[in-house]
């Protein structure tokens, strides 16, 4: 794997209000929704029960504990995989001894397949529609690909990492619209606390796919956010 950085990413100002709406201040604009800001402002109806309904059943306080618990890990294990790319193996981890696990995990099952890294937790944004951060963006298996990392108590089902998917053709399309690059490429490496791994590859049809769909979410959100 080498660390290459042939684009200069840019570093945008990124504030969080109160509500939970993330933008990033890109040019001295107003600032541009986060993706996962439209993500969540686009949830459908169902989804959004079907979380209330898991807070209700297992109460306020276990959903609490297990929400923080997965962002603790998932920020241990970012940190850790990302200041692994950048020391080329030299860091040491950090965090509790599951968050370590799962970095290795992650090393040995799913950045052993990347040639070439262009950048880690890039900024990247669409003029006047919306901006993110990508935890990895380079050469997987030969095609430039956005990569992200995950977390996860358990192994998911396909269908239920479709938000996995919309982020990856966001910030493809991002990256694409202003470094020339052709990116149709995305892949999700999973960790699980039970040390699971789980790789998800999105490209050819399924990416022209959801790349549609992220397109008609923006189009909707303008629609209910002017």
């Amino acid at each position: 794997m080498k660390l290459t950085k042939p684009y200069e990413y840019k570093i945008l100002e990124r504030i969080t209000h109160e509500s939970g709406h993330r933008v990033y201040k890109v040019d001295g604009s107003r600032g541009l929704p986060s993706v996962t800001t439209i993500l969540s402002a686009m949830k459908s109806k169902e989804s959004t029960e079907a979380l209330a309904k898991w807070r209700k059943d297992v109460g306020e306080k276990e959903a609490t504990r297990v929400v923080e618990l997965s962002c603790s890990m998932g920020n241990d294990m970012h940190d850790n995989l990302e200041q692994h790319i950048l020391t080329e193996g030299k860091a040491k981890h950090k965090g509790v001894m599951l968050a370590k696990m799962m970095t290795k995990l992650v090393i040995k099952n799913g950045l052993s397949k990347v040639d070439e890294v262009w950048g880690t937790e890039a900024q990247l944004y669409y003029p006047e529609l919306y901006a993110g951060t990508t935890d990895l963006v380079g050469i997987h298996e030969g095609e430039e690909a956005i990569m992200d990392f995950k977390n996860s108590r358990k192994e998911k089902k396909e269908e239920w990492i479709e938000d996995y998917k919309y982020q990856l053709c966001a910030y493809a399309l991002a990256h694409n619209k202003a470094y020339g690059t052709n990116i149709k490429k995305g892949v999700i490496m999973m960790a699980t606390h039970n040390m699971v791994y789980q790789e998800f590859v999105l490209e050819g049809e399924e990416f022209e796919k959801y790349t549609q769909l992220w397109l008609n979410k923006v189009y909707d959100y303008y629609k209910t956010h002017p």
